[in-house]
């Protein structure tokens, strides 16, 4: 965790990830290749933490899966950038979204044990 707490909003992060952001050399494809690669990269990441306590019972390592998250959102900070949208854009597009597809919330049940 840094020594400073920074107060961030989504479109500040975004510009403070821009920072560490460097273009490829050829096709904007090549770059949202490898954007969407990492994602896709990250998230197994996050989901090996979750095989791990699903398969060989280890605790789940919060702040690892915290980390993997960080990078998550940084790929999707820079692919948004790269696709010519802001990340506050694509978050309050989400949230739409999801009240237009739920408007009463959402609750998930798992099979019939309650879980």
């Amino acid at each position: 965790m840094p020594d400073e707490q920074l107060d961030l909003t989504l479109d500040h992060y975004q510009d403070l990830a821009l920072t560490t952001w460097k273009r490829t050399p050829g096709d904007q494809v090549d770059d949202l290749a490898y954007l969407a690669l990492g994602l896709n990269g990250e998230a197994g990441e996050v989901a090996e933490h979750i095989k791990k306590r699903l398969r060989h019972g280890k605790e789940i390592d919060r702040d690892a899966i915290k980390h993997e998250l960080g990078d998550l959102l940084w790929y999707a900070a820079v692919m948004a950038h790269e696709l010519g949208f802001s990340l506050e854009d694509v978050a309050a597009d989400n949230i739409a979204k999801l009240r237009a597809r739920y408007p009463g919330g959402f609750v998930q049940r798992w099979g019939g044990n309650g879980r």
